[in-house]
């Protein structure tokens, strides 16, 4: 999705937290398995998506998953490089109690040489 999207999404729940919401923006935000959550129905040109676009994107995506673990008395910070294929395998990880810790950040990136 482009930045424009994420921006104006990012928006609406930050104004919801803040109970800053119009009633038409109260529309938009919606509940599901204790999520919020908002539909997308266009690109920022106003185009449908596309499937095959939007996988071709997403198997090209990978996350840097930032944890802290406390180890002998000390914080530390690992940095996990999880391709999207593997995102909720990871997620479901700590879950399992297979890795422990507390998921300090997520960050999405495209490795250079794929672009």
């Amino acid at each position: 999705m482009s930045d424009e999207i994420n921006k104006n999404v990012i928006n609406l729940f930050a104004a919801k937290s803040k109970e800053e919401l119009s009633k038409e923006e109260q529309k938009k935000i919606k509940y599901y398995a204790g999520f919020d959550y908002v539909k997308v129905k266009r690109d920022s040109n106003g185009n449908k998506f596309r499937k095959d676009y939007l996988l071709k994107y997403a198997s090209q995506c990978r996350y840097m998953v930032t944890v802290m673990r406390e180890t002998d008395g000390e914080i530390d910070l690992y940095s996990y490089d999880v391709p999207n294929a593997d995102l909720f395998k990871f997620m479901k990880s700590f879950e399992e109690n297979t890795l422990d810790g507390t998921i300090i950040e997520i960050n999405k990136y495209i490795p250079d040489e794929i672009i």
